[in-house]
């Protein structure tokens, strides 16, 4: 007997492949893609390069009409899910497509989120929520941060169709940690504001001339891919790196971070904004790494004691907390036990079930429904 059919949707900004990969791909392709219940179709924008291997993926036509991009994607998407005559529709961080898709389809839809949504058009409202959720199957959050953000001002029976699935590691596919790290501070992120790579660089250039002997580098661009633009704050840190010696890297693909974060002795997370969910803060602890990051968002959340917390915008105090760190190797090694104890509650194998439960769920309480 066939398995149900899920059309798993992308944003329309999206690209399913590991050479342009950002936290929304990952997570379609490390956990919706991949069900033993279900069969997950992924529907994306089109893009030259090569998807990612061992998922279905079905590129999106926009309707050619003289609409917003937003809209032309969604009715292309529309017309695909007929054909697919999927049991679950599970839109990726676009309420606006979701709300569309619930309007003209009868297939339950779920929105799955990654970011805040009181920062998004269509849910940045109470009121606005509650109609959406009124109209959807239920909502998938990545934290116990975004779900409370949600809530915000909805009436209590919206929180039985509001659910956690964390996002998550394939911890067994991890490159080998070193057993010596590198003697380096490690800042790995989209080079913006919002994740306070600014204060990061203004701590190194005071913490490494106390420290003989380490470095630091960045890793990142303004956006996920190759071809990320060279904006004016990337221009204000590359100078800002350049005075204080440390090394910009640019973009990099998913496995050449990880590749990095398995040599590093210290990973900073130096978040400003608050942090939905903070994938890059388990990965560094999955890594080996001494974890620093802020109490923005989920951080804490995710992180626990497995870390060092730090002000994204008092650089002194960052870069005291890094000395600190550099010169007790006791200290780096308890902190990466720590953190690799605490994400194997992340791992793959172990979310699966949870999202696989949820599914269901959705599913049968939107058939009985009036």
């Amino acid at each position: 007997m066939s398995k149900p059919v899920i059309a798993t949707v992308l944003p329309p900004s999206e690209i399913f492949s590991p050479q342009s990969a950002g936290a929304i791909a990952l997570m379609v392709a490390r956990l919706f893609a991949r069900s033993e219940r279900f069969a997950p179709v992924v529907l994306g924008p089109a893009s030259p390069l090569p998807p990612f291997t061992g998922v279905s993926f079905q590129a999106v036509r926009p309707a050619f009409r003289p609409l917003r991009r937003a809209l032309r994607y969604a009715m292309g998407v529309r017309r695909m899910v007929r054909a697919l005559a999927p049991a679950l529709i599970e839109v990726h961080n676009r309420p606006d497509i979701a709300d569309f898709l619930a309007r003209v389809s009868a297939v339950p839809i779920v929105l799955c989120l990654q970011n805040d949504p009181q920062d998004m058009r269509a849910t940045k409202t109470a009121a606005a929520r509650a109609a959406l959720i009124a109209r959807l199957a239920g909502v998938i959050v990545a934290s116990s941060f975004l779900r409370a953000r949600f809530l915000e001002g909805l009436p209590p029976d919206a929180a039985t169709r509001v659910c956690v699935v964390p996002n998550c590691l394939d911890l067994a596919a991890l490159p080998q940690a070193a057993q010596t790290r590198a003697p380096e501070i490690l800042y790995v992120g989209r080079v913006v504001a919002d994740k306070g790579v600014d204060g990061f660089a203004a701590a190194c250039a005071s913490a490494l001339p106390r420290l003989p002997g380490w470095r630091a580098s960045i890793i990142g661009a303004d956006r996920f891919g190759a071809g990320s633009p060279e904006t004016p704050f990337l221009r204000a840190i590359r100078a800002q790196a350049a005075r204080a010696g440390i090394v910009m890297q640019g973009y990099r693909t998913h496995d050449q971070v990880l590749a990095a974060m398995a040599q590093a002795a210290i990973i900073a997370v130096p978040s400003r904004w608050a942090e939905p969910f903070g994938l890059t803060a388990i990965e560094a602890m999955a890594s080996g790494a001494a974890l620093m990051t802020t109490r923005r968002g989920a951080l804490p959340d995710l992180a626990g004691d497995a870390a060092v917390y730090i002000d994204p915008d008092d650089p002194d105090g960052m870069a005291a907390a890094m000395v600190a760190l550099a010169n007790d190797p006791e200290r780096r090694a308890a902190l990466a036990a720590h953190g690799r104890a605490a994400v194997r509650r992340f791992d793959c194998a172990a979310i699966l079930p949870e999202l696989e439960q949820v599914r269901q769920e959705l599913m049968a309480a939107r058939a009985t429904m009036p």
